[in-house]
This record gives C-alpha cells, structure tokens and sequence, in this order.
C-alpha cells in the first residue's frame, strides 16, 4: 500500500475482518490498512463508538473473554485518534440520519468526520454511497487513493 495523503476516518469493518475472517481479500486489505496506521504512513480517526462496534460483535461471535482482549487492544492501537461522541457529535448524527436515512451508528461516524473536516472514510458499507459530505473508499480501492 502506497503512502495515502490526507486524513481518514476509519470505520469498524477495517478492525473487524481480520478478528473474524480468514480467507477473504478484505482480510488482507485490512491488514494492510492497520499496519500503515500503526507505522504512522496513513493518518487515520475513528469515534469512539468503534469501540462499542468490535466489543460487541467480537462478543456475540467469539465470547467474552476473546471481546475484552480485542478491545484492549483496539484501545492501545498504535498511531489511531478518537473522536470522541459528545452532544455536538449527537446532534449532527440526528440531522444525518435524517438527511440520508442512515442507521444510527452510521450517523454517528459520519457526524464523526464530518466535526473533523474528515472527508474520506475507509469502509466496505455501502451505506455511505451517496452521501455528498464524505467519500467512501473501499478496502480494495485503498491501493488506488
């Protein structure tokens, strides 16, 4: 992965495939995405309610114990920034569920961005097509930014 200019925000499903998959080629993007974060090459935020996203899907799937492990580390993730959800972030998210129909947690990240003039957003959820405030990049077009 080349050297990425810019901010971008960084949705759950980047920190999620490679805890939960193994032979898919998202796998593998998202690696490559996590190293450049750690190394410092990509400079990337996420909201703090990614946190709440891996904790509880890592959870459902893998049981407590492996959930608390991967939030750890998730918290102590080299070279990520938070945003964190306070009511400026709340109130934005409304008006951008409204505006796009989004399902909650995706307002919040978009809101998320959006307070730090975040304008790319590294996700493969398609829901963030369309929306004129950010551009979605998915994980395979990540070599191509």
């Amino acid at each position: 992965m080349k050297n990425m200019k810019g901010i971008y925000y960084v949705d759950s499903n980047v920190f999620l495939y490679p805890v939960l998959y193994q032979d898919m080629p998202e796998v593998d993007f998202s690696k490559d995405i996590l190293s450049s974060i750690e190394k410092k090459d990509l400079q990337a935020y996420t909201s703090t309610l990614t946190w709440d996203e891996i904790s509880y899907v890592a959870e459902k799937l893998l049981g407590r114990s492996d959930a608390i492990e991967i939030g750890r580390k998730f918290m102590n993730f080299p070279g990520l920034r938070f945003i964190i959800m306070d009511e400026e972030v709340m109130r934005r998210s409304q008006m951008m569920r409204e505006k796009y129909n989004l399902k909650p947690r995706d307002a919040i990240h978009l809101s998320s961005a959006i307070g730090r003039n975040i304008r790319k957003i590294i996700t493969d959820n398609r829901d963030f097509d369309n929306i004129k405030e950010i551009e979605r990049i998915g994980l395979k077009d990540i070599d191509s930014e």
